[in-house]
């Protein structure tokens, strides 16, 4: 028998009718931190010390009961053993009486396992359930909230230029357009934080991004920013808004670093890296952003796990924001790093690919609104998208229709066709709850019309779709919100695509 209790996977512990330890196994010895030699003849209670995990309260002695009662007993869930050396192991077991031949109870045999892992796997499973949820709740509140910023954006761009020269309302309608950004920006964070599809991304300023988030990161608290940019520094392809929040938590990360008020230190510079390099990243030239804290820094055991999934030593919060940092400047084929000396602060450094195309595509449309012609089809289930968007086409020059859905974006099209009047440009709402999105409208329309140019819009900026939105038949996208300027911008490019097509 003791063979085989000694051979089998789970601890074992056998007492005596009175509770003194008379086996161990070898399992029993690893998770308790006593030997054989030890234990032998000790209470149980000194070697097996059980805790309620929550309470920390001690638990009653299992061999007490079984020896009272003659019966099979398991430990209440929440357990939690306590080793010599201090280690704590969740574990589940189940207590059975030792019966002589006259069937009296002569001792106790314990079975006991370490389910630690399995509890940590559990609980990460939950967390990554209840993480799906709400990323399905984030991005049905960041689409509802971008179509009604659409609205206001829209119709403020509107204002803006309707309003003659010098108007005192023009800085009104300015401020009210900032907040709108600063709006947009929060339900970029909530579409970062779905972690859903590849980033959008557009040529911008990297600076401009730094100094709106980072004033938006620390309003209201005792730290402060000192910042250094470069002159002259080229734009990158980015998501700004998932940049942004790259940003936002690395700016919360280092305030939380110092509770009693501080310097964030802000860098960026442009850097060449070489072929064989530190960060693993191709040779190339690159934007590097380093933003220090004067805080009390990192342990050096803990640097190697602080972009690791639920990894975090604050009493809050879910160990997600340098996660997805991380993740985010992967995916712009980027390295986000870290450097942290105990007592003296923590650098984080992140490094952006500056990329040529970029650069080309930036200077090939006017940053100003200009005008156009041509007929311009919109898609759109929301009434007051499209009574904004025909104000604002229509304000650009173009001849415009709105529909509310694919089947009527369809009918109108081939009506079109029938005419002599086709559509130059098709505008497409890529969700249309219980009808037809952009995505089988736009497949319809090739039938139609393979020569069809059909732009993507959607307030979830994160969609695979509008990532990708070449490969789905799409020739550009325009993100909601959008102001008369992004507008203006999007039927340029489509109308020099058609120009160049012609030609």
């Amino acid at each position: 028998m003791n063979i085989t209790l000694h051979s089998i996977g789970d601890g074992v512990i056998c007492t005596d009718r009175e509770g003194r330890v008379t086996l161990l196994n070898r399992i029993a010895e690893t998770l308790t931190g006593y030997s054989q030699a030890e234990a032998n003849g000790k209470p149980l209670v000194s070697v097996f010390q059980i805790v309620n995990e929550r309470t920390r309260e001690p638990l009653e002695n299992p061999v007490q009961k079984v020896v009272q009662t003659g019966l099979i007993s398991g430990l209440a869930n929440h357990t939690l053993l306590i080793s010599a050396s201090g280690a704590e192991y969740v574990i589940e077991d189940s207590a059975a009486p030792i019966l002589s031949t006259g069937n009296e109870v002569i001792g106790v045999v314990l079975v006991f396992r370490d389910i630690t892992d399995k509890r940590q796997i559990e609980a990460e499973r939950l967390k990554t359930q209840k993480l799906e949820s709400m990323a399905i709740l984030a991005g049905g509140i960041a689409h509802d909230f971008n179509n009604y910023l659409t609205a206001i954006m829209g119709n403020l761009s509107l204002a803006k230029v309707d309003a003659p020269p010098g108007d005192p309302v023009i800085p009104w309608l300015e401020k009210m357009e900032n907040a709108s950004l600063q709006a947009k920006g929060l339900t970029q964070q909530l579409l970062t934080f779905s972690r859903g599809g590849e980033p959008v991304k557009k040529v911008v300023s990297l600076a401009e991004t730094l100094q709106n988030t980072i004033s938006f990161s620390l309003r209201g608290s005792n730290v402060v920013s000192n910042m250094e940019i470069d002159d002259n520094l080229p734009p990158v392809e980015v998501d700004e808004g998932q940049i942004g929040q790259v940003v936002h938590n690395l700016i919360l990360n280092a305030n939380q670093a110092m509770p009693d008020g501080g310097v964030i230190h802000v860098r960026l510079t442009a850097e060449a890296l070489p072929g064989l390099n530190s960060l693993k990243l191709p040779a190339g030239d690159y934007l590097r952003l380093t933003i220090a804290d004067q805080g009390c820094g990192i342990p050096r055991e803990h640097v190697s796990k602080i972009f690791d999934p639920y990894f975090t030593t604050k009493s809050e919060g879910s160990g997600l924001g340098l996660t997805a940092a991380y993740a985010i400047i992967k995916k712009h084929q980027g390295s986000l790093s870290v450097t942290s000396t105990p007592g003296k602060g923590t650098r984080f450094h992140v490094h952006l690919p500056v990329s040529r195309g970029a650069e080309q595509r930036r200077v090939s449309v006017d940053p100003a609104i200009a005008s156009g012609k041509g007929r311009v089809l919109l898609m759109d289930d929301e009434y007051f998208i499209r009574d904004m968007a025909q104000l604002m086409i229509s304000k650009l020059g173009y001849h415009i229709s709105v529909v509310e859905n694919g089947h009527q974006a369809c009918n109108v099209y081939q009506k079109s066709l029938d005419n002599g009047t086709p559509f130059d440009i098709v505008i497409l709402d890529l969700t249309i709850p219980g009808g037809m999105g952009g995505r089988e409208t736009l497949a319809q329309l090739k039938q139609i019309d393979p020569e069809v140019k059909a732009v993507v819009s959607s307030g979830y900026s994160n969609d695979p779709i509008m990532a990708n939105f070449i490969e789905y038949g799409f020739v550009d996208i325009v993100t909601k919100p959008y102001s008369l300027e992004d507008m203006s911008r999007v039927l340029q490019r489509v109308t020099r695509l058609q120009s160049a097509t012609c030609a």
